[in-house]
C-alpha cells in the first residue's frame, strides 16, 4: 500500500509539473512545491526504508523457512506474480525512482523520528491484531517468547532506521549532494 500510494503521488507530481509548466500562477507553484515535498518525504521516510526492509526481511525468512512468513497454504489464494509484486518488485522500482529523481531528505533527526514512529505504530498494530484475533499476522511471532519479541521488534526498528540512513547516503551519492 505504501508503494502504491507513493508511486501514485509520483505520477501526480509529474503530471502537475507538466501541466503547470510555463504557467505563472504563484498558487499552482506553491501547491506543486507541497506535492514535491510530500513525495520526497514519503520516499525518504516510508517508500525506501520500508520497501528495502520488506524485500530483505521477507526473502531472508522465506529462504530460511517460508512457513514462518508465507505459509504454503497462501499459494492457493495469492498467485506467485502477486507475491513478487508485494515482496520483490518493490526494490528495483524504488531504486529506479531514486536514480531518476532527486529527493530532498528531511533533517536526519526528523526523518529518523518519523521512521521510528511508523515502525512502532506498525508493531503496535500487529500486536493489536493478535490481541483481538489471537492469531499473529506473521507466523514467526508465534514461536518467539515475549522477551524475544521485544528484542526482535527493537532489532527490526533499528534495521529500518539503518535503511533510512542507507537511503539518505545513496541519494546523496547518486545526486552528489554532500552537505
Amino acid at each position: 500500500v505504501i508503494q502504491a500510494v507513493f508511486f501514485g503521488i509520483c505520477v501526480l507530481t509529474d503530471l502537475s509539473s507538466l501541466l503547470t509548466k510555463g504557467n505563472d500562477s504563484q498558487e499552482q507553484e506553491r501547491q506543486l512545491k507541497k506535492l514535491i515535498s510530500l513525495r520526497d518525504w514519503m520516499m525518504a521516510v516510508l517508500a525506501f526504508p520500508i520497501g528495502v526492509f520488506v524485500v530483505t526481511m521477507f526473502w531472508s525468512i522465506y529462504i530460511y523457512d517460508r512457513e514462518l512468513v508465507y505459509p504454503k497454504l497462501l499459494d492457493n489464494f495469492i498467485p506467485a506474480w502477486l507475491n513478487h509484486g508485494m515482496h520483490t518488485t518493490v526494490l528495483p522500482f524504488i531504486l529506479i525512482e531514486m536514480r531518476t529523481t532527486h529527493h530532498e531528505y528531511p533533517s536526519r533527526s526528523c526523518g529518523l523520528a518519523a521512521v521510528c514512529t511508523f515502525a512502532v505504530g506498525y508493531i503496535l498494530w500487529v500486536c493489536w491484531i493478535h490481541h483481538v484475533t489471537g492469531v499473529w499476522v506473521y507466523p514467526l511471532l508465534e514461536y518467539l517468547s515475549p522477551g524475544v519479541k521485544i528484542i526482535f521488534f527493537t532489532a527490526l526498528t533499528i534495521t529500518i532506521n539503518i535503511f533510512y540512513l542507507l537511503g539518505e547516503v545513496l541519494n546523496n551519492y547518486i545526486w552528489d549532494t554532500q552537505k
